[in-house]
């Protein structure tokens, strides 16, 4: 039997726990239930190395259409924030150079994570906030089909910062802690 790497089975347990628990994107729980995500571990990438793995991604999803989306974990680099910043930036730009504008786009997530305008310590930005620094690739063609069944989508991220900041920072924090224990049977 294949062994998981641990950032995996977080990341797992954080999408099942707050992004799908909480329903922070409605549409997250069918590819999790399918296994229609592909997750990779980087466990010592620089930028280039992080870009070049977007990249593989991108191809990888392109040859194989079971992939609706895909997560890059890095659990040993882009622990600063705006290094991390830095990281999506260049990714969006080397989407767009490489003609994968309006193929694909990224999604960010990381433990830090840190909406423009808010305290640190708002609950608000544990809706955004993951294990591991990840860079999340989503199919555009996807998405625009799933936003065009919901016409409240645009309502989605006031309606997370309502939810995490009823539920408090004390319990985001224990909820986000939890993507580190293991999944119950």
């Amino acid at each position: 039997m294949e062994q998981i790497h641990p950032a995996i089975l977080h990341t797992k347990n954080w999408i099942n726990n707050v992004v799908i628990g909480l329903n922070l994107c409605p549409f997250a729980a069918k590819p999790f239930k399918d296994d229609l995500i592909n997750y990779q571990v980087e466990l010592d990438a620089n930028l280039n190395i992080a870009l070049q793995a977007l990249i593989r991604q991108c191809i990888k999803m392109d040859s194989d259409k079971g992939i609706e989306t895909s997560f890059i974990i890095f659990p040993n680099n882009f622990t600063d924030f705006f290094d991390y910043l830095d990281l999506v930036d260049l990714g969006e730009k080397l989407i767009v150079k490489e003609g994968y504008e309006g193929i694909y786009q990224i999604a960010s997530f990381h433990p830090l994570y840190q909406f423009a305008e808010t305290n640190l310590d708002d609950p608000e930005n544990y809706t955004n906030r993951s294990p591991y620094p990840i860079l999340h690739i989503l199919r555009e063609e996807s998405l625009e089909i799933i936003l065009s069944k919901f016409s409240n989508s645009s309502e989605i991220p006031e309606k997370n910062i309502e939810t995490t900041r009823k539920l408090g920072l004390a319990y985001m924090k224990e909820l986000w802690k939890s993507s580190f224990e293991p999944p119950l049977s």
